[in-house]
């Protein structure tokens, strides 16, 4: 859990672990596979995914503001070659305003 907590916090610094813990749990056996642990912000149907099993599915929003999120994100970890899933899922949450209803 503590791996999944420092990569987050290197984007938030502020970052709460019990949140981190909520996404590690709810995307559970996909973290298990490197390759299923970390996002391909290149790949269209993965970022789709994001945006509609988490975005819209799981925090509520609607399609338009969860692609937003997900565009964002994608920009913000542009610069780092493996993007975690936990992480690209942390960071989707806090842009649309949903930490706290996890």
């Amino acid at each position: 859990m503590s791996d999944y907590l420092a990569d987050v916090q290197k984007y938030d610094a502020k970052a709460d672990e019990a949140v981190v813990n909520k996404i590690v749990k709810h995307l559970g056996i996909a973290l298990r596979n490197r390759d299923s642990s970390l996002v391909s912000a290149t790949d269209q149907k993965e970022l789709d995914r994001v945006r509609d099993s988490w975005g819209v599915k799981k925090l509520g929003v609607d399609a338009a503001a969860a692609e937003a999120a997900v565009a964002t994100v994608a920009k913000t970890m542009a610069a780092d070659r493996s993007k975690g899933r936990v992480t690209f899922y942390y960071l989707v949450a806090k842009e649309l305003g949903k930490l706290d209803s996890l």
